[in-house]
C-alpha cells in the first residue's frame, strides 16, 4: 500500500508516528497504561526512545527471556527504516525495581566482615 500526502512529510510527523506506534504497543501490553512514559531524543547515532513503565509491568514489557522487548525493538527498527532513521529503544529500570531491591539487600564487605566477628 502506498501512502500519498498532499503536504511535505516533516520530522515532526515522523516523530509523532514512531512515538504513537510505541505507545500503542506498550499500552496494549501493560496493566497500568497511565504510567507509560516515552521520551524521544535524536543525536548523530539516530533516534533513542526511552521507555518508562510501572514496576509491576516490567515483566510484560521484557517478556520471557527478553523476547517481547526484542520484538518491540525489531518493530521500531522497521518503523525507523521506513523513515530513513535508526531507532533504538532503552527500557528504563523503574523506581523500586529489581536492581534497587538487590542493592538494598546486599551488605558492604566491611559490614559482612563485622558480622562474622573474626
Amino acid at each position: 500500500m502506498q501512502w500519498s500526502y498532499n503536504y511535505p512529510i516533516t520530522i515532526e510527523i515522523i516523530m509523532e508516528k514512531d512515538v504513537q506506534f510505541l505507545e500503542f504497543v506498550v499500552k496494549a501490553l501493560v496493566e497500568k497504561p497511565e504510567d507509560v512514559k516515552i521520551t524521544r531524543t535524536v543525536d548523530e547515532m539516530g533516534v533513542l526512545m526511552s521507555l518508562d513503565v510501572n514496576k509491576d509491568d516490567m515483566g510484560k514489557i521484557i517478556g520471557r527471556e527478553g523476547n517481547t522487548a526484542k520484538a518491540i525493538r525489531t518493530l521500531l527498527r522497521v518503523v525507523g527504516m521506513k523513515n530513513n532513521a535508526r531507532v533504538n529503544l532503552k527500557i528504563n529500570e523503574p523506581v523500586g525495581g529489581m536492581n534497587e531491591a538487590k542493592t538494598s539487600a546486599t551488605k558492604s564487605l566491611d559490614e559482612a566482615m563485622s558480622d562474622l566477628k573474626l
